[in-house]
């Protein structure tokens, strides 16, 4: 088996044997909008096989490993949404890391990204500890969720255009059904900005027609139901950013403090 098997155990496993399976893109488009709660949701969404692609992929990465996790078991499954339910901040990135979520089954969890997001939120009062290693571990976002664009861990962190939009109906039903508690939208990088705002459309928002440029810090006002919702960009804490001091935890921190003072 390279992956692990809905309702085995796995912490905080969403699914169970007998969660419907997405084969194909109408199935996405079907079990998405039939989810009346994000348990369903995430659960539906943890067990997809609509791309091909993208299935044989984080499936061959949980077989094979990184030697350093040799002996570790890959959950291999997509990656669902995970945090608060009832979330005032909704963190949007592209998609789960081959070793990191792809490994853990959380999104941003056992990967370098991970670690400097988690401890920025941590600082800034957002999550319970400043690590986030492994599903279980006791770490918990406070009043914030986490969702990607792209459920599964593509090959070269490249969705192709046609696993977009296959994935597509999980992240706008996810946007849905928490939207009466977000009040901050934060995005994780250029491509997460430019992904959620066909989300936000499909989930009501009201957005202006032509979409603003990216940038970190960049700020611009949506409404859902009459209530003002802040749209935030910030550069994603990936190795390439961090390294070469594009972002540092300066910046994230200020980022997440905003996004805080927003929310309260």
């Amino acid at each position: 088996m390279t992956f692990v098997p809905p309702g085995t155990g796995w912490p905080d496993d969403p699914a169970t044997a007998d969660t419907p399976v997405a084969l194909d893109p109408a199935d996405v488009r079907r079990l998405a909008a039939g989810s009346g709660t994000l348990a369903e949701l995430t659960a539906a969404q943890s067990v997809c096989r609509a791309c091909p692609r993208l299935v044989e992929w984080r499936e061959e990465v949980a077989r094979v490993k990184r030697r350093a996790f040799a002996d570790e078991t890959y959950w291999g499954r997509p990656v669902p949404g995970w945090g608060d339910e009832r979330p005032g901040i909704l963190l949007v990135g592209l998609a789960p890391a081959a070793h990191g979520g792809n490994r853990t089954g959380r999104i941003f969890t056992g990967d370098r990204s991970g670690d400097w997001l988690f401890a920025s939120l941590h600082r800034t009062g957002l999550a319970a500890q400043e690590t986030s290693t492994y599903a279980g571990d006791g770490q918990r976002l406070i009043g914030t969720r986490v969702v990607a664009s792209v459920r599964c861990a593509p090959p070269a962190n490249k969705p192709a255009p046609e696993e977009k939009a296959a994935c597509f109906p999980w992240m706008a039903r996810e946007v849905e059904l928490v939207a009466p508690h977000v009040k901050v939208i934060v995005a994780l990088g250029g491509y997460a900005w430019q992904a959620m705002w066909p989300a936000l459309k499909a989930a009501g928002y009201e957005l202006p027609r032509a979409r603003p440029p990216f940038g970190h810090g960049v700020e611009h006002e949506s409404r859902h139901d009459g209530r003002p919702v802040t749209l935030i960009g910030c550069y994603h804490p990936s190795q390439q950013n961090t390294f070469t001091g594009r972002v540092t935890a300066q910046m994230l921190d200020d980022v997440f403090e905003r996004a805080r003072s927003l929310a309260v």
